[in-house]
C-alpha cells in the first residue's frame, strides 16, 4: 500500500468484503461538504465501496445503487446531515447534472458520493477525493485514491494511518 505521491494512495482489495470494509473506514472520516468521486468500469466495485462508505457514515437506509433514480438521499440517526449518492452513468453533461439538483447536493451541508463522475466532471468542484477502481481479476481490485486540495490530502493521510498503521 505505498503512497505514489502526496495526496495519493494505491490499495489492492482481494474481495468484495474487503472493498466494503475499506469504504466503511472512509465513511467514518467524512465531514459535511466532502465530495467523493468513484470512477471505474462496470463491476469494478464502486457501488460496493459506496455501500461501505454509507455503513461507516451511519446512513439510514443503507446505500444501494441509485442507477434508476439517479439520486438517493440518506440520513443518519445522530444528526441532521445528509449523504447524497448519485449515479451519473446516464448523465452526459453539466445541464443533465443540473436536472438532478446538483446545487443542493454540493451546497456544503452534506456529503456527496458520485459514481461515474467523469460524465459530469466539469460540473464538480475542483477540490475532491477521486477514487479510481480497476479490475485485476474476478476478486481483486486496484483502488487508487487521489485527493485534490488540502482537505482531501489530509483525509487520505488520516485514512492511510487508520487503515494501515503507517
Amino acid at each position: 500500500m505505498p503512497i505514489i505521491r502526496e495526496g495519493q494512495l494505491d490499495i489492492i482489495s482481494r474481495s468484495a468484503e474487503q472493498t466494503m470494509r475499506l469504504g466503511a473506514r472512509l465513511g467514518t472520516l467524512l465531514e459535511s461538504g466532502d465530495v467523493i468521486c468513484l470512477s471505474g468500469d462496470m463491476g469494478a466495485g464502486k457501488t460496493v465501496f459506496a455501500g461501505g462508505i454509507g455503513k461507516g457514515w451511519g446512513a439510514v437506509p443503507g446505500l444501494t445503487s441509485p442507477t434508476f433514480s439517479l439520486v438517493h438521499v440518506h440520513r443518519r440517526s445522530q444528526d441532521k446531515l445528509k449523504l447524497y449518492h448519485l449515479d451519473c452513468y446516464r448523465l452526459s453533461n453539466v445541464l443533465d447534472a443540473e436536472t438532478v439538483g446538483l446545487d443542493d447536493v454540493l451546497s456544503g451541508a452534506s456529503v456527496a458520493i458520485f459514481e461515474w463522475p467523469e460524465h459530469i466532471e466539469e460540473a464538480l468542484p475542483q477540490e475532491r477525493l477521486w477514487i479510481e477502481f480497476r479490475i485485476l481479476d474476478n476478486s481483486q481490485r486496484n483502488i487508487v485514491f487521489d485527493g485534490v486540495g488540502a482537505r482531501y490530502k489530509s483525509l487520505i493521510e488520516t485514512y492511510r494511518v487508520q487503515a494501515f498503521g503507517r
